[in-house]
């Protein structure tokens, strides 16, 4: 087997052929923008020598010697921008070897027995994924204002909530087919086409980038046009390419922990679950509210648990919390989880670069009372709001609002089955413009740093940097949900009013649910009975099923409440 680890596997043979093909496709465009050079020397050779003079002769060397010199120059500009675009990179958290050295050495002890080349560098990503990125180009070198040494080996980035849930063994199995295709990476035509595909995105993406000024829109345009003709040729070949190049890994891979990778990879699957749960019922309440839980990756394991008690289908997982983590592999795993958990809330939520007064951290200790109270208060208060606006009578209590100033007006509106005035529609459109409102101009507070490339690289007490996505593409990158409807946002400000009534009057309390995020605990045990009774007041107008779970608990509708 090679020392560059592709070895003679069908999916290695397929990747060289497909990298060739690639590279034949880079020859040919050369090929093509030097035609009219070579024509033009026989034209101008044969001159000199007399054997193609006179008129048309001359004219024809002039025209294609012209027309030469235009391609050259375009053939020039156009692999100047391919050269010099800079392939975007993934948001990461840097590990320094100093502060993962466990980690190191088992990723290299890793790369020893699959002989392969170890990875330059680690680094970790805030979503249950692994892969190697090649961050060879010269304008990778330079990050967060410091330039660094770029190597030639790729570097393996982590899915940061696999260090908290797996167990070392299973990390292990899980990075060996990653780790495996650092032989691939390193074979000459692979790693050639790779940059040249690579080159060919970057330049069309700078080429489609607004903000050039109009000569250099016309000259970015047919470069646009060229790189993105010579990229739809390369794309099949290039898919193909990589797939050859995982099926060489994973074949290559399966020396090394085969079995134990099987069951590794069912953790794969649980802790995808458990980290889109934690992600869309915790955290994208708490960014909403302008908080951050700095403790992601710890909480994926509790959600796990969670889900583990729930769920018999995950029985048996919670005994494997005995063994090792993978984050003992750290030498400081909260301030990771902290840099990891800061990057999440900017790629998905479009947060502040940095921790401010109105962008700042919560443990999970604090959650029910710095998020769910809070959360449930302001939106208690914003509904109040819009009821003013439109003129609804205040509350009878002279104390401040109550919810039932809420009930009778949204079910004020006849008898059920007729179609009278839809007053819950108003309110629905009034609380998505407030939202609306408040949104924009917490998006203008935050512009400047936010449109800054080099605010979003932000060191992180020394762990690892928290690196930009090359470019200036707006965030939040993937953004975890569709805009919320206005049925939606009344239903949750409607649930959040009975909430607080039901913590002011009942003696009830904001909770955490690690699987469906702000709960309503009443004697200590969440009640998840609320969202029926709350859409049959918001969607028929109909009280009646509300009011009797109030009656159940105890909860004065009647009474006023405290709203922030």
């Amino acid at each position: 087997m090679s020392g560059t680890g592709i070895g003679e596997s069908m999916g290695a043979l397929g990747a060289r052929s497909r990298a060739l093909a690639v590279l034949r496709i880079r020859s040919r465009a050369l090929a093509v923008a030097l035609l009219p050079a070579a024509v033009a020397v026989v034209l101008l050779a044969g001159g000199a020598t007399g054997h193609m003079a006179g008129g048309s002769w001359d004219a024809a060397r002039w025209a294609v010697t012209v027309c030469a010199v235009v391609v050259l120059l375009l053939a020039a500009a156009v692999s100047a921008v391919i050269v010099r675009a800079s392939p975007a990179l993934s948001p990461t958290v840097e590990l320094a070897e100093r502060a993962a050295p466990d980690l190191y050495r088992l990723v290299r002890d890793l790369a020893e027995r699959l002989e392969v080349p170890a990875p330059s560098a680690l680094a970790l990503t805030p979503d249950c994924d692994s892969w190697l990125e090649d961050r060879t180009h010269p304008a990778h070198a330079i990050r967060g204002g410091r330039r660094r040494r770029t190597a030639d080996a790729p570097v393996l980035v982590i899915g940061s909530p696999f260090l908290w849930w797996m167990r070392v063994a299973e990390l292990r199995a899980v990075l060996a087919p990653v780790v495996a295709g650092t032989g691939p990476s390193a074979h000459p035509d692979i790693a050639a086409a790779r940059r040249f595909v690579r080159g060919l995105d970057a330049a069309v993406a700078d080429a489609a980038r607004p903000g050039h000024g109009f000569i250099r829109t016309l000259a970015f345009g047919f470069v646009g046009q060229v790189t993105r003709v010579l990229l739809r040729s390369c794309q099949v070949h290039a898919a193909e390419m990589e797939r050859g190049v995982a099926a060489a890994a994973s074949e290559r891979a399966q020396a090394v922990d085969y079995g134990l990778r099987i069951v590794a990879q069912e953790q794969v699957g649980l802790a995808y679950a458990g980290w889109d749960r934690l992600l869309t019922r915790v955290a994208l309440p708490a960014w909403r509210m302008g908080r951050w839980p700095s403790r992601l990756d710890a909480g994926v394991v509790s959600a796990l648990t969670e889900l583990s008690r729930r769920d018999r289908l995950a029985e048996g997982f919670t005994s494997r919390l005995g063994e090792r983590p993978a984050c003992d592999l750290l030498e400081e795993p909260g301030a990771v989880d902290e840099a990891a958990s800061l990057l999440a809330a900017r790629l998905f939520h479009g947060g502040p670069a940095d921790a401010g007064p109105d962008w700042s951290p919560v443990d999970w200790q604090q959650y029910p009372e710095e998020v769910v109270d809070r959360k449930w208060r302001t939106e208690a208060a914003r509904l109040h709001r819009v009821l003013d606006g439109m003129g609804v009578p205040p509350s009878t209590s002279p104390e401040g609002p109550t919810l039932a100033r809420v009930m009778d007006h949204l079910s004020a509106r006849g008898v059920l089955g007729t179609v009278p005035v839809d007053a819950s529609e108003a309110l629905a459109a009034g609380i998505s413009a407030e939202v609306a409102r408040e949104e924009a101009a917490r998006e203008a507070a935050a512009t400047p740093s936010a449109a800054s490339p080099a605010a979003l690289a932000a060191p992180t007490d020394g762990t690892g940097d928290v690196l930009a996505l090359g470019g200036t593409d707006p965030l939040p990158l993937f953004p975890l949900q569709p805009p919320r409807t206005g049925r939606e946002l009344l239903a949750d400000h409607v649930t959040a009013m009975v909430c607080c009534t039901a913590v002011d009057t009942a003696g009830a309390a904001p909770g955490l649910d690690w699987l469906d995020g702000p709960a309503l605990l009443i004697d200590g045990e969440r009640r998840g009975d609320l969202g029926s009774p709350v859409l049959s007041l918001v969607e028929d107008g109909n009280a009646t099923p509300l009011r009797a779970w109030l009656r159940s608990l105890g909860v004065r509708p009647e009474k006023p409440v405290r709203l922030v």
